[in-house]
């Protein structure tokens, strides 16, 4: 939500805004000496107020004055030499074409890990389901999965659950419906199976999940709604 439409653009590179509307600007004039001398920087993608998550190297791969833009691209840390300089190891056409494809794959994955880091935070790291507070073992689950139409990675699509329920939310033994209730298939509820099922599972139906003190982050009814539908069906 910054004031900077920084984004991937279709050409597979990261599109970075100037500093203010004025090209000339000291920190424009600067990226571009970067540019010309192909100098590496590192990127700082912001997560929320005071988190970021580092990329290096990146470089300076165009200059667009007229959308007072500058394309970014990743670079492999491989062909950095110890004193910081670019290796150049192939013709610009390939070398345009190999940053490209990392550009476009290390920022999704980058997007990817965001979406994990704003999701555990809205939920204050712990379960949704049943409080579990070790991030090792938390997922950040996508209420529609990332490949469909709605899949944003976005917090209103996510829920912060533990490794078993995450994995019992994919398989559809457990359902949340839109007005953030727990259920459980009924096959498994009549299920005899120890205490794990018993109380990891069987003992959450009916009950409502635990949400984001901000109500801004709750999960997305429409989306809930969708996803639940698929859980009735099984």
């Amino acid at each position: 939500d910054g004031p900077y439409d920084d984004h991937i653009s279709e050409d597979g590179l990261l599109n970075y805004k100037y500093r203010g509307t004025n090209p000339n600007h000291s920190d424009n004039v600067g990226l571009r000496e970067l540019m010309i001398n192909q100098i590496p920087l590192i990127y700082f993608h912001n997560i929320f107020p005071g988190k970021y998550i580092a990329t290096w190297p990146v470089f300076i791969q165009g200059d667009e004055m007229e959308n007072l833009t500058f394309k970014v691209a990743v670079e492999s840390q491989q062909y950095i030499s110890d004193q910081g300089q670019y290796l150049k190891v192939s013709e610009p056409k390939e070398e345009y074409g190999r940053r490209k494809y990392l550009t476009s794959t290390i920022l999704q994955r980058l997007h990817q890990k965001s979406f994990r880091i704003k999701v555990l935070n809205a939920y204050k790291s712990q379960c949704t389901l049943c409080q579990l507070k070790h991030e090792e073992l938390l997922d950040a689950a996508h209420i529609i999965p990332d490949n469909e139409d709605k899949g944003d990675p976005i917090v209103v699509n996510g829920l912060s659950l533990c490794k078993i329920h995450h994995a019992a939310f994919d398989r559809n033994i457990l359902g949340i419906s839109p007005d953030y209730k727990v259920s459980i298939r009924k096959d498994i509820l009549n299920e005899v199976d120890g205490p794990m099922l018993k109380h990891g599972l069987q003992e959450l139906d009916s009950k409502n999940i635990i949400l984001p003190s901000n109500e801004k982050e709750w999960p997305d009814k429409e989306r809930l709604d969708l996803r639940y539908k698929k859980f009735l069906d099984h």
